[in-house]
């Protein structure tokens, strides 16, 4: 598949095949005639030698410093070498690939003034796998993600270093290693580089994506645990979430059903004494629901910020004018990306006390610990230890970063946003909700083994055969560590809600 990158329409999944999968990307023809039509713009205020931020003026509080024409190319590079004070481990090559791609597009809209032949580089770097080495930390989300980004640029001039054929090399070397040259930036196109939200994003969007898969995971795997718990499907009653139809929980109650369906261990117990299970189980459809609709929120956010012109200033070709204004500020990408780690929490949390209760056999009614031999062997009691201690750190990391301010560039940046800090958190976040998932899944199919000659429903059956396929029950303790490695790969890949999803159809 070839992706036209047009400036307009990029799509979160999108994102995710060309950071992830490798997509062959290529800029748009009306993008190109675009592109020029700005840059001429630009070429043509140089002539007239009139003052334009960034162009022939220094930058952020030394705006008001006037640069000749003959410094402009020293200007552009000087600005990517200072402004590469990123530190911390490198991102990881998915977040790097997802940043070039975005950058790409900002420029493709044919507001930021530079040549197509940077446009078409960035590209190359990504069809041709240059991945430039960018620190994690030092950006705060103001006039953009300055530092990653210029570390990321940095490679287009030949300078910096990037990862190519599994190889660290400085940039030229990278660049010219799969056949490909630095380019010497014009005016304009420095800054044009590294003003934007482009890193915070591009972290979101892969964050968004993994986070909506595991809304579904999530659901399946408390399903599982429904069984396993002998509990109740009265709670997921369609006619209930009528009367508060939220759509997250219209969508997980439905799920639920679906997945429940016709259960043989349902059935066994219709008509127990109890009357109510506890929260973590009979509001399944209200928490996993409400992340759902929080999700959706941050969709719609991170829709709009991929398709954003996102640089300053902006150039106007149809009036001639270049406008500075504030698109870089990071502010509603940290906030969604602050309520994606929130609402990614408690899908960790809410399941973290389903685990408790599938181990405790106060709780349970199965053997301690969800071993045959309980006393000889623990069974899975650190795997509540741990999903606990993912939980908690998830609190912490839940806690907002777009509430922080520090105001830095001597004080004209006197309002900031932590973007890119937001982004990370919500990523780990993510990660660790996945891991509790994982042990969730786990637990619940040891007991539903447990239960047998019992059987589940088409829908969890399959959940439960498909982990059974590399994970055989836990009849005596061996080390865990496989058995994690080799669920949370069926939960990462999508294989789970496949499986599951050819028994039942499709799930929301």
């Amino acid at each position: 598949m070839t992706i036209l990158l047009d400036g307009n329409s990029l799509t979160l999944e999108q994102v995710e095949a060309v950071a992830r999968r490798g997509e062959h990307v290529i800029l748009a023809p009306a993008a190109r005639e675009r592109v020029r039509a700005a840059r001429a713009t630009v070429e043509g205020l140089l002539a007239a030698e009139r003052p334009v931020y960034g162009v022939t003026t220094g930058f952020g509080k030394l705006s008001d410093v006037r640069i000749p024409p003959e410094q402009a190319e020293a200007l552009q590079r000087n600005l990517l070498r200072s402004h590469a004070f990123g530190v911390g481990p490198p991102l990881a090559e998915d977040a790097v690939r997802a940043s070039l791609l975005l950058r790409a597009n900002v420029l493709a809209k044919g507001y930021s003034g530079v040549r197509p032949e940077v446009v078409d580089l960035l590209l190359e770097c990504l069809n041709r796998r240059v991945h430039p080495v960018v620190p994690e930390q030092g950006s705060v989300g103001a006039s953009g993600d300055l530092a990653p980004l210029a570390h990321l640029a940095l490679v287009l001039i030949g300078e910096g270093e990037a990862v190519v054929e599994g190889h660290r090399a400085a940039g030229a070397a990278a660049l010219a290693r799969v056949g490909l040259a630095p380019l010497t930036l014009q005016a304009k196109e420095g800054l044009a580089l590294v003003n934007g939200t482009c890193v915070s994003a591009g972290i979101g969007a892969l964050a968004l994506r993994d986070a909506d898969a595991l809304a579904t995971v999530a659901d399946i795997t408390g399903a599982m645990a429904v069984e396993a718990l002998l509990c109740s499907v009265r709670a997921f009653d369609e006619r209930i979430q009528a009367l508060r139809p939220f759509p997250g929980q219209v969508r997980s109650a439905a799920n639920l059903r679906r997945l429940l369906e016709n259960s043989p261990i349902v059935e066994s117990h219709r008509d127990c004494p109890k009357i109510q299970d506890n929260y973590s189980v009979r509001c399944i459809p209200q928490v996993h629901g409400a992340t759902r609709d929080a999700l959706a929120y941050v969709r719609q956010v991170l829709t709009t910020e991929l398709n954003a012109a996102t640089d300053n200033p902006l150039v106007f070709p149809e009036t001639g004018e270049v406008l500075a204004g504030g698109n870089f500020h990071g502010q509603p990408v940290g906030l969604a990306l602050d309520l994606l780690a929130i609402a990614t929490a408690e899908l960790g949390a809410i399941a973290e006390r389903r685990v408790d209760h599938l181990v405790n056999p106060l709780l349970s009614g199965l053997p301690p610990f969800l071993t045959p031999e309980p006393g000889l062997n623990s069974g899975y009691m650190l795997g509540q230890v741990t999903a606990a201690a993912l939980a908690s750190e998830n609190k912490h990391l839940a806690s907002p970063a777009s509430v922080d301010s520090i105001p830095t560039s001597g004080g004209k940046e006197d309002h900031v946003s932590m973007s890119a800090y937001a982004a990370r958190k919500a990523a780990t976040v993510v990660a660790n909700a996945r891991r509790i998932l994982t042990i969730e899944y786990l637990c619940a199919a040891q007991g539903l083994d447990l239960l047998r000659p019992l059987m589940p429903a088409a829908g969890t059956g399959r959940a439960h055969a498909l982990l059974r396929e590399r994970v055989p029950m836990l009849r005596e303790d061996r080390p865990p560590g496989p058995d994690l490695e080799a669920a949370e790969d069926m939960i990462r890949t999508g294989r789970l809600r496949a499986a599951v999803e050819e028994a039942v159809g499709p799930l929301y």
